[in-house]
């Protein structure tokens, strides 16, 4: 990894430079009730409309690689022949600029599943190949517990992670093309006092923590307690509505639903994102259904993050970002959830 550092006021330059390509990075969508500014990736046109101070945003940047909707194929009919169509919806590069760590390391994540796995996307495969990723350093929220999942900082999975000291920027690279870019701008090596003092910065950015999960032998602690009736108390809260799902960075659980037209001339596959906790997640022909209740959904939606997941990766799918439980009608939090079963 190498290491640079710029003037602040050369950030518009080097959004400038990236602007060739589709930005989508962290804008103010709204506000809340109580006044407090709401932000969510989209496409950025121009600078000023890039709010790299933002807390955390709705949603991740998961939409924009692995939609919640996306067309498999199509089919065509003429007479006695058929045609098929496959489009991987990857037309141009595409720059995600102001990710947090929490964020990357999903990335990585979700790499291990749908890349290295035995059955690699290549839908999803298709648009990682066209990122450019320029990472940013957060200010810990009230809910985030990223640093008790390990997540707090990205080694991997950017191109560029910017980090401000005051006027200046420190710059991690790890591309070539990062670097290039970087020569295009008012760019040098950082000395042995700026070294410290991005130093000092990460240590005190550590204290800023205040939500914790315990994950020492969480594993194991889930194990034993898969028939605990905490469960059940959660599983009450519980509304099954998959909000947690449609904001988490990294599930990636999908249903498939095949449409024929009347006139049978046109025919289409579509993949959605699902959840775990909608009510038919685990229903199959014949009108079983295999965990027909709340609690069993979300019980199972933990043992993927938490055990089954860290089995086949040797790490937890959950990256603490906090999302799901902000976004949570019934205020079921993964700190609170794990800490009652521990309990």
């Amino acid at each position: 990894m190498l290491f640079k550092v710029f003037p602040a006021s050369e950030l518009m330059r080097l959004f400038e430079l990236l602007a060739k390509d589709k930005i989508v990075g962290p804008v103010k969508k709204g506000e809340d009730q109580h006044g407090q500014p709401l932000y969510d990736f989209d496409v950025v046109h121009e600078f000023a409309q890039l709010h790299l101070d933002y807390g955390q945003t709705i949603h991740s940047a998961k939409n924009w690689f692995l939609p919640y909707r996306e067309d498999l194929c199509t089919f065509t009919f003429e007479a006695r022949d058929w045609h098929k169509e496959v489009d991987y919806g990857a037309y141009a590069p595409l720059v995600l600029f102001g990710l947090h760590a929490c964020d990357i390391n999903a990335l990585n994540k979700l790499d291990k599943v749908l890349l290295e796995g035995r059955y690699p996307n290549p839908f999803y495969g298709e648009k990682r190949e066209n990122m450019f990723i320029v990472g940013h350093s957060c200010s810990p929220q009230p809910f985030c517990f990223c640093k008790s999942m390990g997540t707090d900082s990205a080694i991997r999975g950017f191109d560029l992670f910017l980090t401000r000291m005051d006027e200046l920027y420190f710059a991690e690279i790890l591309s070539s093309r990062a670097f290039h870019l970087l020569e295009q701008i008012d760019c040098r090596d950082p000395d042995s006092s700026e070294h410290r003092r991005f130093m000092d910065l990460m240590a005190e950015r550590e204290t800023r923590f205040v939500a914790h999960v315990d994950t020492s032998d969480l594993t194991k602690i889930l194990d034993l307690e898969f028939q605990a009736p905490v469960w059940q108390e959660w599983g009450q809260k519980c509304l099954s509505c998959g909000t947690c799902a449609q904001v988490c960075p990294t599930c990636y659980c999908y249903g498939v639903a095949e449409q024929v037209d009347m006139d049978f001339t046109r025919a289409s596959k579509e993949k959605q994102l699902y959840s775990c906790n909608l009510l038919d997640f685990a229903s199959v022909a014949g009108g079983h259904n295999f965990r027909p209740e709340s609690h069993t959904r979300l019980k199972y939606r933990y043992y993927h993050k938490h055990r089954g997941f860290v089995e086949a990766f040797e790490e937890a799918l959950c990256v603490g970002c906090g999302r799901c439980g902000q976004a949570c009608l019934a205020h079921i939090t993964v700190p609170e959830v794990i800490a009652s079963v521990r309990a």
